[in-house]
């Protein structure tokens, strides 16, 4: 597991119940992952926005925020800025997938994070911005 560099981030984390921490421990590395390997994106900033773990791409304004929690109706999710069309995207590539209006990607907990998606989706949060520089 990758340290935490902030401690809020990390006691967020411990007071998950041990089901979704894990989880989000998971979608944590991933994102992390993600932003290592994708071109662009730059160090990622680790904090908290509206009490969920947040990832930011501050050094180079890549992209849009992507933020993970608990979901209320269980499982996890990702919550990005509904001021975007992100979740809109998301749609067109995994129509399957639970969503909530245009902020949230839901990931029961009966079923396995899918790999695939979740990575996808994060490299596009994560070059939001720059891809619409591009346009």
């Amino acid at each position: 597991m990758t340290p935490f560099a902030n401690p809020a981030v990390q006691e967020r984390f411990a007071g998950y119940s041990e089901a979704a921490r894990q989880r989000l421990l998971e979608m944590r590395e991933t994102i992390l992952a993600v932003a290592a390997a994708t071109a662009g994106v730059g160090p990622i900033e680790e904090t908290l926005k509206w009490g969920q773990p947040s990832y930011l791409t501050q050094a180079t304004k890549s992209g849009s925020t992507v933020r993970i929690d608990a979901h209320p109706d269980g499982g996890t999710a990702i919550y990005v800025n509904c001021q975007t069309d992100l979740v809109e995207t998301f749609r067109s590539h995994y129509p399957a997938l639970v969503y909530e209006g245009a902020r949230c990607v839901h990931f029961p907990a009966e079923l396995p994070l899918p790999d695939a998606p979740l990575r996808h989706i994060i490299a596009l949060t994560l070059t939001y911005h720059a891809r619409k520089r591009r346009r």
